[in-house]
């Protein structure tokens, strides 16, 4: 269930009537709108107050913004390190190996148990083009198309997954960060200066906001456009055979141009979309 505001998640709730609620995490996402990481977490865990008697709560284990809003008389598990779930079984085979995904599939996998569901053999999914789907382009190219939206974890997640996955040069292009409120400007000079800091190559930022990233970035191989527009036109001469591309910023940016505009210029490889 998404939510932009408190009261959301309880009204869908209700409506929904879930036998399994599943909270995958908390960070600072939609800060505008709700004020503070802890106004975040109270708003999730209007899912957690709005299950049944019978149902179960499945929350992360090292979070210990949702601990006052557990309940003790319904069944909760705990995923990750120090939960009652902490890894993925080794008969379950899925499909990418980041960090982030994994934990989501652990999240997803407490959830089928507690309806009665073991999984085994190899799990198929397929993300949609937004949403983190790798495109083999000509000249070895990698587009990680992840541009439907973004906030500091999941920028953070995907710094992490480019740095670890990347053959040759990694090529983050990052779009604004929205809705996070007045301490955007500092949201926007973290996520540079972790680029930085996982080994990322090339920073392309797109936007007025995520021109912040830039000086804690640094160096030559450093981008500032102005725009997702701007970004399509410029991409093609920035990105060199062999580099592995990330796509990422809020919605309201509209970066899948900058995608598209290297698919036109290097068009997919044969078999080349995960």
């Amino acid at each position: 269930m998404a939510m932009r505001g408190e009261g959301q998640i309880a009204e869908l709730t209700r409506i929904a009537q879930p036998d399994v609620g599943v909270i995958v995490n908390v960070g600072p996402v939609h800060l505008e709108l709700l004020g503070s990481v802890e106004a975040v977490a109270r708003a999730k865990a209007e899912l957690i107050a709005g299950l049944g008697p019978d149902a179960v709560a499945v929350v992360p284990a090292d979070d210990p913004l949702l601990q006052p809003h557990l309940r003790d008389e319904i069944r909760t598990v705990h995923f990750g390190p120090g939960g009652e779930l902490e890894a993925l079984p080794h008969e379950l085979e899925l499909p990418f190996a980041s960090a982030h995904m994994r934990s989501n599939a652990l999240a997803a996998l407490a959830a089928v148990r507690a309806l009665g569901v073991e999984p085994s053999g190899r799990i198929e999914v397929e993300l949609s083009k937004l949403r983190g789907q790798r495109l083999l382009l000509e000249d070895n190219v990698v587009v990680i198309n992840d541009c439907y939206n973004a906030n500091p974890m999941s920028m953070r997640a995907a710094l992490n997954d480019l740095a670890e996955s990347a053959s040759g040069r990694s090529v983050a292009v990052l779009g604004d960060m929205r809705e996070l409120g007045p301490d955007q400007r500092r949201f926007h000079a973290e996520l540079g200066a972790h680029a930085k800091e996982v080994g990322i190559d090339v920073l392309v930022t797109v936007g007025e906001m995520a021109r912040d990233a830039g000086p804690p970035f640094g160096g030559e191989d450093l981008y500032s456009l102005e725009d997702a527009q701007h970004a399509a036109s410029q991409i093609a001469s920035i990105v060199e055979p062999g580099d592995t591309v990330l796509v990422k910023g809020s919605r309201g940016v509209g970066l899948e141009v900058v995608a598209e505009a290297l698919c036109e210029v290097l068009p997919p490889a044969a078999g080349g979309a995960d």
